[in-house]
Formats: structure tokens, sequence, C-alpha cells
């Protein structure tokens, strides 16, 4: 017992668990409202959501509505496409692909970058995120539900990019 007290002083930095995957000088992150240059409505408003959502859920952050948080997520979008894959005799959609593209930037309140780099040729305070979503009218499957496929996924996707690195 008395060993394993003069021990355990060494380990006072150690963090165990899901809190060891994010930064420990960060408690607070701020979300601004997402831009979207999207004809399709509501997409930037159902990514911020999905988003705040899923910070609060799976990370120890706490979103606030200050940009005076220890950090700023900034995510926009770049490019919403729907394409046709398959087509039936009548010239009606089977199967249709909705593609939503991202850019997401996470600094602290110094203006540094937070969160692991994208190895593409863009700058790299730009993280480029892709993600597509199949739909299929004739099982009942809407765009809409389409986009909400995506935008989860999204949220995901800009979530795992706050965790650091191993």
């Amino acid at each position: 017992m008395l060993l394993a007290l003069l021990v355990s002083p060494g380990c006072v930095n150690y963090r165990m668990g899901a809190r060891t995957l994010y930064a420990p000088d960060i408690q607070t992150v701020y979300v601004p409202m997402i831009e979207s240059t999207s004809y399709r409505r509501y997409l930037g408003e159902w990514l911020t959501e999905a988003v705040v959502k899923r910070i609060e859920q799976v990370t120890p952050y706490k979103v606030v509505n200050t940009p005076e948080a220890d950090s700023v997520l900034t995510v926009r979008i770049i490019t919403d496409t729907k394409q046709v894959l398959m087509e039936s005799f009548t010239d009606e959609p089977r199967e249709s692909q909705f593609t939503l593209q991202i850019s997401a930037s996470w600094v602290n309140r110094n203006g540094d970058q937070l969160g692991q780099p994208v190895n593409v040729p863009l700058p790299p305070s730009l993280n480029p995120i892709d993600q597509s979503a199949n739909l299929f009218p004739e099982l009942g499957q809407s765009t809409s539900s389409a986009e909400m496929q995506d935008v989860q996924w999204l949220a995901v996707q800009v979530i795992s990019m706050m965790e650091a690195p191993w």
C-alpha cells in the first residue's frame, strides 16, 4: 500500500478513458452557424445542429454561444450535388446519389490550428470532407432523407477531426 502511494504521484498527468482522445486544455467550443451557398434549404442549419449535438454527446467539450470560447469550430458547405446513378426504362431515377463537401477549421483562442490535418493539396487550415448517400426513390426514400443521412455522417467526421493524434 505504501509503495502504491509513493509511485502514484508520477501518474498525476495520466488521463484514462475517452477523455484521452481530446485536447485537455480545451473545455469550450464555439460553433457559428454553418455557411451554405447551396440552393437546398436548411442544409447549414441541419449540419450545425448535428455537429453541436455530436460534440455534446461524444466529446468532453461544452458548446457555448460566444466567440470568446477556448476554441472555434468553423464549418462551411463547399458543394452539394445530386446525380442519377440508375434510371428505369421510363427515365425515372431508380438510384441517385447525394454528395456534400465541407471544409472545417478548428482553432484555439490564439488562432492556432487544432485537430488533425488532412493530407490533401489544400491549405492546412481547410480540412475538406466529402460524404455521399445513395437514394432509392422506389423504396420510399426522399432527397431529404439522403441529405439528413449525409449530414449525420459529416457530423461524425467533423468530430473525429477534433480527436488528438495518437
